[in-house]
């Protein structure tokens, strides 16, 4: 397959470029109803309960359809299962304010709703990371680098997106903030349309036939099943920090902006974390590197345990997510340059449906447990619970010698 390789920094190309402005439109307008879409129905039904069901059912799709979505996703290719995903959801989240200002949107409808939706994300986040390859090359540190260049870009959104929609939800309202989200996928569709080029899809090996190809050979690859069972809870976990968030900052600051700035603090210490990504992912041992991150990214969730004013827990936010861009570049490098390439679409797909197939149960558990307990007993389970999941990865990681390349019959 005809590839464009990159000979310098991952940004010294035209696709690269546009496809990171694709990124950063549409993580814009996520990141801004990442806020929006819980705040609505926080507005609208005063139940925290409801809320974590919406954003459970917006994750459910991912645990039914995530690793079917490979297959999709090994056929159509990574740039034109991103377009299709773009197109789709544009309208979907539109409908969200225009039935509420019909008065036509039941609490069963914006539940249908969010779950089509959430159909989308594991085909789409696992297509963001396979299409760099096509573009940079299959060198591992290349691949990292690139990795940690566009999830910096994105997570800059995650700085900017919900401290604009904090602003926009009380200057206008939630509904608004929705529609500038579902324009945000036109305008990321156009740039990948117009700039990103087509490759086509990979041919398929006889090993990587069938729906569950990517789960046999992530059930062969001990690395990878210890790294998908650490993901699945910091995921789950990750979900109910979420969630407890939002209800913070509405309950006892009865604030948009507040809840705003508690999300732009977890977008400003990606930013950073991610610029020291660019900088180190190519002097350090991936998964050592990331193995330390990981552990490290919990500890300053601990301090959210504590009554502290609102500078302080941003702060704590800002600490912990320094370190995520520390722990994706690396291991998505690790796991994309360890998988043969007709196998990528689907082990990608397997590997953040595991990885996220804990998120509608922490969003269930996270709506009682707000309830009855409150969120700060919450967030003090949720870095418990981190901390333990991230020790046997950091085993595994500091015993490289000890993991075996899995072997893949040609």
């Amino acid at each position: 397959m005809a590839r464009l390789t990159v000979t310098a920094h991952p940004l010294r190309s035209r696709p690269i470029a546009a496809l990171i402005a694709a990124q950063v439109v549409s993580s814009l307008g996520s990141q801004m109803t990442f806020l929006a879409l819980p705040w609505f129905v926080l507005h609208t039904t005063g139940s925290p309960t409801r809320m974590s069901i919406v954003l459970a059912v917006e994750l459910l799709p991912i645990a039914v359809l995530g690793i079917p979505s490979g297959s999709v996703v090994a056929k159509l290719g990574a740039r034109r299962t991103m377009l299709f995903a773009d197109l789709a959801r544009a309208p979907l989240i539109a409908s969200i304010p225009l039935l509420h200002e019909l008065g036509a949107l039941s609490f069963p409808l914006l539940l249908l709703i969010v779950a089509l939706v959430g159909v989308f994300i594991a085909p789409y986040f696992a297509s963001q990371r396979l299409i760099l390859p096509e573009l940079v090359g299959d060198e591992e540190r290349v691949v990292a680098q690139a990795n940690a260049v566009v999830e910096g870009a994105q997570r800059a959104t995650a700085l900017l997106g919900p401290a604009a929609a904090g602003l926009l939800i009380a200057t206008f309202s939630a509904p608004v903030v929705l529609y500038v989200d579902a324009a945000t996928f036109l305008c990321s569709f156009a740039l990948l349309a117009l700039f990103v080029p087509s490759q086509p899809p990979v041919p398929q090996a006889e090993d990587g036939r069938g729906v569950l190809a990517g789960i046999r050979f992530l059930l062969r690859d001990r690395l990878l099943r210890v790294v998908g069972a650490t993901a699945l809870v910091a995921n789950g976990l990750g979900q109910m920090l979420t969630a407890g968030l939002t209800v913070l900052a509405y309950e006892e600051y009865s604030s948009s902006r507040v809840a705003g700035a508690f999300f732009a603090a977890f977008g400003a210490g990606a930013v950073l974390g991610s610029i020291a990504a660019v900088r180190i992912v190519g002097r350090y041992d991936p998964l050592r590197l990331g193995a330390t991150a990981f552990v490290m990214l919990t500890l300053p969730v601990f301090a959210l345990s504590l009554e502290l004013p609102v500078p302080a827990v941003m702060v704590a936010l800002a600490a912990s997510s320094f370190f995520g861009p520390l722990v994706n570049a690396p291991l998505i490098g690790v796991l994309t340059t360890r998988t043969p390439e007709a196998l990528r679409a689907k082990v990608m797909t397997a590997v953040l449906t595991t990885a996220m197939l804990a998120g509608p149960i922490g969003m269930v558990l996270a709506g009682p447990l707000l309830e009855s307990w409150g969120p700060r007993p919450v967030f003090l389970l949720v870095a418990a619970g981190q901390l333990l999941a991230t020790i046997p990865f950091a085993v595994v990681a500091f015993r490289g010698d000890d993991v075996p390349q899995p072997v893949v019959e040609a």
